[in-house]
C-alpha cells in the first residue's frame, strides 16, 4: 500500500491536518466513567503554531537547541513539534535520569531552553542560574502562567496566538531544512557512554513511510496507546509520530498496573512495547484461565485451531480478546528478545503480536515481521523479520553457521554522533550501518537475531555464547524476575583465557514462598541452582552455567530494559 509522501515534518504536519483535521488526535479520561476528553488533529496544529511562534519571536530560538523532559503527555509532544517544524533543534531526556546525568546532557547538548513538568523544576532552576550552561529559558508544562522566571506552556501558546493574530509569521512561514540535523538524541549507553544521535527530518519521515507499510490497515480510526517513555525514539518514532502521520488517536497509561485497563477503557487498537511487558500480560492470562479452572480446555481448543486463521482464532478466542479490549489489530514487540513461546501464546489466540527491530541510529525501525498481518503462512516464529521496503540489510562475513553483524543502510540511518567522528566512523562505513547485534538470515530474508556483539561471550575452544539466549531460559524458571549471565575465570585456572559460565537471578520472594514453600535464602539457592543444572543437561558441556549468585536487587538497566552488563559486573565484583 503507498505512503502518503512528507518530506518532513512541518510538512506532515500541514497534509495530515488537512486530512485528519477534525478527527481526536488524543484521547483523556474524565471523572465521569466512560466518558472522554478529546483534543483534536487540528487544535494540536493551532498549539504548535502558537507556541513554535512564541519560541522564535518572543524567546529569539530560532535554529538553537531546546530539550524536552517529562512523564508521557500531549504536551510533550506539540513542545517537541513546536522545536523542529521551523524553531530549531530538539533534545529529548530521559526523565528516569539521575541529577548529574541530566545535567551532564544539558551541558553536552548546549540546550538554551528546556520544556519540563513539576518534578523536574528544582535541578533545572538551579542550572539556569548556574552561568556555565547555555540554558537560559525555562517552560514548565504545569504552570497557569509565568512566575519566578519560568514561563508557562500555556502563557507561550497564548502570547503566540496573540501574535500571530497582528500578523507575525516567523514560525508558520519558516523553512525546514529535511537533511540537518533536528533530532539530537542520546542513546542509552549500555556498555559506553551515551552518544548524541544526530537525526534529520528526512531520516525521520522515510522511516514513517516504512512504517506505513507495516501498519498497513490501520488508519484515523485506530486508538495507540503510548507505554513507552516517549523520549526513547521507538515510542517517538512508531508511537505518536506514526499516530500524527495517520491521523490516528493517542491514549497515555495511567501506569504499567493499569494496561490491561487502558487497552479497554481505550479501545486501543494498536501498542509497541517491550516484551516484559507482553509476557507479564500472557502470564496473567494464563493464571486467570488456571484459576477459573478452564486452562486445560483452552489449551485443547488451541492445539485444535492452530492451523486456522487469524482471524478464524480471533472469533474462537473472542473472550480473551476481551480482556484486552477486542479492539486490538498489532502488538508489537521491540528493544529486546521476545520469548518465542509467548509469541506463540498471543498468535495462538489470534492476536498479532509481532517483533520488530530497530536502533536509535536507524530512526529507529530496521525490520518487523509484518508480513504476519498479510499471510499467516508468513509468520516465522523467533524472526525480527524482513527489512523494511525502503532500506537493505546484509549479514557482515558470515561463519559457517551464516552468523555475523547485521549491516543496514537506508533513508532512516542518521547523520551522524553529534561531536564524535571517531564514533562516527566505526559505526557508518561505506553507507552501512554497523548495528552490533550478531544475526542470521534465512534464505526468505527473515533476519534472526542472537545477541549483541559487545556482550558475547567466546570462550577457549572458540565457541560463542549468547548471553541474551541463555538468560531466555534462565528467566522461565518460575520465581525467577530476571537474570544475567557474566563470564568469570575460574580461581584455579592456570590459563587466563579458561573462562566459565556464571549467572545472576533476581528472585521473587513471594513467588519462591508459593510455588516452593520456601524462605530461608540457602532454601532458595537450593532449588535455583537445580533448575539451573537441569537447564544445563539440556545445552552441551561447554555452554554449562558453573556459578550462581541469587539476589532481590534489580539489575542495573536502562529505561528501555536493555541491561548494563559492564555497570551490573562491577556491582557484583564489588560484593
Amino acid at each position: 500500500m503507498s505512503s502518503l509522501e512528507v518530506t518532513d515534518i512541518k510538512d506532515l504536519l500541514k497534509k495530515t491536518g488537512e486530512l485528519y483535521g477534525d478527527k481526536p488526535a488524543y484521547k483523556f479520561k474524565t471523572d465521569v466513567p466512560g466518558e472522554y476528553r478529546t483534543i483534536l488533529h487540528k487544535e494540536v496544529r493551532e498549539m504548535v503554531d502558537n507556541l513554535g511562534t512564541s519560541l522564535m519571536s518572543l524567546l529569539d530560538l530560532k535554529d538553537k537547541r531546546i530539550a524536552v523532559i517529562s512523564e508521557n503527555r500531549y504536551e510533550w509532544e506539540v513542545a517537541y513539534f513546536s522545536v523542529v517544524a521551523g524553531t530549531g533543534i530538539v533534545v529529548p531526556l530521559d526523565k528516569a535520569l539521575p541529577e548529574n546525568e541530566l545535567e551532564s546532557l544539558i551541558r553536552r547538548s548546549e540546550v538554551e531552553a528546556i520544556f519540563y513538568s513539576r518534578p523536574y523544576e528544582n535541578i533545572l532552576k538551579k542550572l539556569a542560574k548556574d552561568g556555565t550552561v547555555a540554558l537560559k529559558h525555562l517552560i514548565c508544562f504545569d504552570a497557569e502562567d509565568h512566575e519566578d522566571g519560568v514561563y508557562s506552556f500555556k502563557e507561550l501558546i497564548e502570547k503566540g496566538k496573540e501574535l500571530r493574530r497582528i500578523g507575525v509569521r516567523s514560525f508558520v512561514d519558516a523553512k525546514v531544512d529535511a537533511e540537518k540535523m533536528t533530532i539530537m538524541l542520546f542513546t542509552s549507553g549500555t556498555t559506553s557512554q551515551s552518544k548524541a544521535v544526530a537525526l534529520s527530518q528526512k531520516n525521520i519521515c522515510a522511516n514513517l513511510m516504512a512504517m506505513k507499510n507495516i501498519v498497513y490497515n490501520m488508519d484515523y480510526t485506530d486508538t495507540f496507546l503510548s507505554v513507552l517513555p516517549v523520549h526513547h525514539v521507538f515510542e517517538c518514532s512508531a508511537g505518536f509520530m506514526l499516530a500524527m502521520y495517520l491521523g490516528a488517536s493517542t491514549a497515555f497509561c495511567t501506569g504499567l498496573r493499569h494496561i490491561v485497563e487502558d487497552l479497554r477503557d481505550y479501545q486501543v487498537s494498536f501498542m509497541v512495547c517491550v516484551p516484559a511487558l507482553y509476557e507479564l500480560m500472557y502470564k496473567g492470562i494464563l493464571g486467570n484461565l488456571k484459576k477459573a479452572g478452564k486452562y486445560d480446555a483452552v489449551m485443547q481448543l488451541v492445539e485444535a485451531h492452530k492451523n486456522d486463521t487469524m482471524a478464524e482464532k480471533a472469533a474462537i478466542f473472542k473472550d480473551i480478546h476481551a480482556i484486552f479490549g477486542g479492539h486490538v489489530k498489532l502488538f508489537v514487540s521491540g528493544a529486546a528478545a521476545l520469548d518465542i513461546n509467548v509469541e506463540r501464546g498471543y498468535r495462538n489466540f489470534g492476536i498479532n503480536l509481532i517483533q520488530g527491530y530497530g536502533l536509535t541510529e536507524a530512526s529507529p525501525v530496521v525490520c518487523a515481521n509484518f508480513y504476519a498481518n498479510k499471510d499467516d503462512d508468513k509468520h516465522v516464529y523467533g524472526s525480527i523479520g524482513k527489512v523494511v521496503f525502503n532500506g537493505e540489510a546484509k549479514i557482515d562475513n558470515p561463519d559457517d553457521e551464516g552468523l555475523g553483524e547485521l549491516l543496514y543502510r537506508g533513508p532512516n540511518v542518521m547523520l551522524e554522533y553529534y561531536g564524535n567522528k571517531e564514533a562516527t566512523e566505526e559505526t557508518l562505513k561505506d553507507g552501512w550501518l554497523h548495528t552490533g547485534d550478531l544475526c542470521t538470515m534465512d534464505e526468505n530474508g527473515y533476519i534472526f537475531i542472537k545477541g549483541r556483539k559487545k556482550s558475547v561471550i567466546v570462550l577457549k575452544n572458540g565457541k560463542n555464547i549468547f548471553p541474551e539466549e541463555m538468560e531466555g531460559l534462565v528467566n522461565k524458571i518460575e520465581g525467577v524476575n530476571e537474570s544475567m549471565i557474566y563470564s568469570f575465570l575460574n580461581k584455579d585456572a592456570v590459563d587466563e583465557n579458561d573462562i566459565k559460565i556464571g549467572v545472576e537471578v533476581v528472585y521473587n520472594k513471594d513467588i519462591m514462598k508459593e510455588m516452593y514453600n520456601v524462605e530461608d535464602e540457602n532454601d532458595i539457592y537450593e532449588i535455583i541452582n537445580n533448575k539451573v543444572k537441569e537447564i544445563n543437561k539440556t545445552m552441551p558441556a561447554y555452554k554449562a552455567i558453573r556459578n550462581l549468585i541469587i539476589t532481590q536487587e534489580p539489575i542495573i538497566k536502562t529505561t528501555t530494559g536493555k541491561i548494563k552488563r559492564y555497570e551490573e559486573l562491577k556491582k557484583i565484583n564489588q560484593k
